[in-house]
């Protein structure tokens, strides 16, 4: 991580950080001198792996529009997309069983002077993109500075392709948005967007000096770097599969059962799996000398190693997560591998709260109207047509959007400074 900045110049550096998770955001603040007064989430191993990892400020709560929070100078939090439907307290469509409505209201409600959001790519184009409106409304009513990108973690150091949203906020001021610090091969764009700067570290870098995987977790000698011995079938499947190939490219006769309804699965409209986009990869086995592709919670199972004839252990895709080997992660196998596939990378979140430790010293001459500063849904001159739904409905409901800024966006993606599409 890079080192830390010098905070006191500046005598507000407090963070309250909701749907905090494992706690990857709060990691990338917390080393960054920003003090976190309080975190809440309503998963349970998240609560515990906070607690043991990064400090005792953290509660097990549902958050809604009524919560309280205790005044600070940032919210931070990447919501899930769905609202509280298992709960059975709110109606079918009502706003308030919106998690990203909950963080928006809750920023304009306590209105610190900046905040964080972070959510998955899908968030953009899901119901029409209504999750964009429902962040942005509340927020930009109550005066803040709007900026909202998609990005690649890649461009920002970390060894994985991870296509996020990222919205940043000041009230009152612009933050402006973190300028990437690396470019990353392996995905289209992720080496353009940077221009010259530093490679991201490969998935061979980033696993460097892990000790063997060890059979049973008593033995292992840091913590779930387990991996049990494939059975004969899996064996024969990952001494099939190259360097950076799938299941596709391996004997149809080793294919899981799952992964063959699948492959040839067609759409309503008669159009081909493989014309939309290509099947899933099934197993994937990594290229030691490229980003990972993202890490999610089903990275175990689906991610071989590089050079082992094994699946990725749960230390792995930590490192790849960029979390320290110290750090302890807390459930069952599976809930453990949710908490580190959701997770936001910490190395990201560092990146992210040294662009607002910078900023903040500067807040004086930061002041600006309210409003969308910046939109960057894609660095391509193309788009998906549920995308270009988005667009324009944000493009009609915020006009104070730079559009020289966004024409340049979507014109020259070569000389942008953000992550890839």
């Amino acid at each position: 991580m890079e080192p830390k900045l010098n905070l006191h110049t500046h005598p507000a550096a407090t963070v309250v950080d909701l749907f905090c998770g494992a706690g990857g955001l709060g990691l990338g603040f917390h080393a960054q001198g920003f003090k976190i007064l309080w975190a809440a989430d309503a998963f349970s191993p998240a609560v515990e792996t906070y607690r043991r990892n990064i400090g005792g400020h953290v509660t097990e709560v549902t958050l809604d529009w009524d919560t309280e929070l205790p005044p600070c100078d940032i919210i931070i939090g990447g919501p899930p997309c769905q609202g509280f439907s298992s709960a059975g307290l709110r109606k079918q469509g009502d706003d308030r069983n919106r998690l990203v409505a909950v963080f928006a209201h809750l920023v304009a409600r306590h209105r610190p002077k900046a905040f964080v959001f972070e959510n998955v790519e899908g968030f953009l184009t899901g119901e029409g993109g209504r999750g964009v409106t429902d962040l942005l409304d509340p927020l930009v009513a109550a005066g803040y500075c709007v900026h909202l990108r998609k990005i690649n973690a890649a461009n920002y150091g970390v060894p994985q392709h991870r296509k996020r949203v990222l919205a940043i906020g000041g009230l009152g001021w612009d933050p402006d948005f973190p300028e990437p610090t690396h470019r990353a091969a392996g995905a289209p764009g992720a080496n353009l967007v940077a221009g010259q700067l530093p490679w991201c570290d490969s998935v061979a870098k980033a696993l460097d000096g892990l000790p063997a995987a060890a059979d049973d977790p008593a033995t292992a000698a840091i913590s779930d770097h387990v991996s049990r011995p494939p059975n004969p079938m899996d064996r024969l499947r990952f001494e099939a599969l190259g360097i950076g190939q799938t299941m596709k490219d391996i004997p149809e006769e080793l294919w899981h059962e799952t992964y063959r309804r699948r492959a040839f699965r067609r759409v309503m409209d008669g159009t081909p799996t493989e014309r939309r986009g290509g099947a899933p990869s099934g197993l994937r086995r990594l290229d030691p000398d490229l980003p990972s592709k993202a890490i999610t919670s089903g990275a175990t199972s689906e991610f071989v190693h590089p050079i082992a004839h094994r699946h990725l252990t749960l230390r792995e895709c930590a490192r790849l997560q960029t979390f320290p080997d110290t750090f302890e992660f807390v459930g069952t196998q599976a809930q453990r591998s949710r908490l580190i596939g959701n997770a936001v990378p910490p190395r990201f979140a560092n990146a992210i709260a040294a662009h607002l430790a910078r900023t903040f010293r500067e807040m004086g001459d930061r002041r600006a109207e309210p409003g969308l500063k910046s939109f960057v849904p894609t660095n391509s001159n193309g788009m998906s047509p549920a995308l270009q739904k988005t667009v324009d409905a944000v493009e009609g409901r915020y006009r104070a959007v730079d559009r020289s800024r966004q024409l340049m966006l979507f014109a020259a993606p070569e000389t942008v400074q953000v992550g890839e599409h």
